[in-house]
């Protein structure tokens, strides 16, 4: 599929069902394999959906130019693929960044929506920094001190690091199952690293690049869709900070996995997708009514 005239990006639908789903993987960098898990639930309860590669991720075009990296131009390039896809009335589901995108595609182009899912994505990136330092106040002395000398050196890439990382941060607060699903270890292999750390950072706690800014608190009552939070009680984004969304979003309700982290998905499964899947056909049969 082409946008900005001249880029591919690489989109494939999956299922043949009634109600219809763009889905926004996280990142930014990712790709949509950690997503393949929505195979075994949705085209089975009549939900057909679409897998999308964004610029720079997957299967997509990966142009050299850290100008495209930002908010505003990939909030552009998903109304670009709704076009391409002839898609009047859909809901849109965003993981994690992909729900960032999600709420600035709801508040700029509302009229195209039936329903918006915001999975595992709180309101601010500087509410979200807090938090992370909470939770790194968590981790053993011994994990606390290698993250602290290595921060403090700008040392992001040395396998001390890195290790820590994996074995006391993301296995307790981005997915809980050892060892991690396929399609997330393969998405973690094929990540783009240069959209992640222009718009991120280094990693998922050092919030250094161009998204650094971004807060939405005083635009969520202005997302008039409605609106499905998930939250998870392990996650790196705080339930608490979710919940207060759903507060603010006019017609939205949240739903908190007890037992998951940031992959909710596939760490607490069931509560997952036995509130998505509801959701979604709720949301699609009130805006045909």
């Amino acid at each position: 599929m082409r946008i900005d005239g001249k880029y591919e990006v690489w989109v494939k639908q999956v299922g043949t069902g009634n109600t219809p789903v763009l889905t926004l993987h996280g990142g930014p960098g990712f790709n949509h394999f950690y997503l393949e898990c929505l195979e075994d639930f949705l085209p089975q309860a009549d939900v057909r959906f679409w897998y999308y590669d964004q610029l720079g991720c997957g299967f997509s075009d990966s142009p050299d130019d850290v100008s495209l990296w930002t908010v505003d131009r990939y909030r552009e390039e998903v109304e670009q693929v709704r076009q391409a896809l002839g898609l009047e009335r859909f809901i849109l589901y965003g993981h994690s960044w992909g729900g960032m995108l999600g709420m600035e595609y709801a508040l700029r182009y509302p009229q195209h929506l039936a329903g918006l899912v915001v999975s595992n994505m709180t309101a601010s990136v500087a509410e979200y920094v807090k938090y992370a330092a909470v939770l790194v106040s968590q981790l053993p002395p011994a994990a606390q001190a290698v993250i602290a000398r290595h921060r403090a050196e700008g040392d992001f890439e040395a396998p001390e690091y890195q290790q820590v990382l994996m074995e006391e941060v993301y296995s307790r607060h981005v997915c809980r199952l050892r060892p991690w699903p396929e399609p997330l270890q393969r998405c973690f292999r094929m990540m783009n690293a240069k959209v992640y750390n222009t718009m991120q950072g280094p990693d998922e706690f050092n919030i250094v690049g161009n998204f650094r800014q971004w807060d939405i608190w005083d635009r969520l009552h202005g997302i008039s869709v409605p609106t499905l939070l998930i939250a998870a009680r392990h996650d790196e984004m705080s339930p608490a900070q979710i919940q207060r969304m759903g507060s603010l979003i006019p017609h939205a309700r949240v739903a908190i996995c007890e037992h998951g982290s940031h992959m909710a998905m596939y760490d607490d499964q069931r509560s997952y997708f036995d509130t998505l899947i509801p959701f979604l056909h709720d949301a699609y049969a009130a805006r045909r009514t």
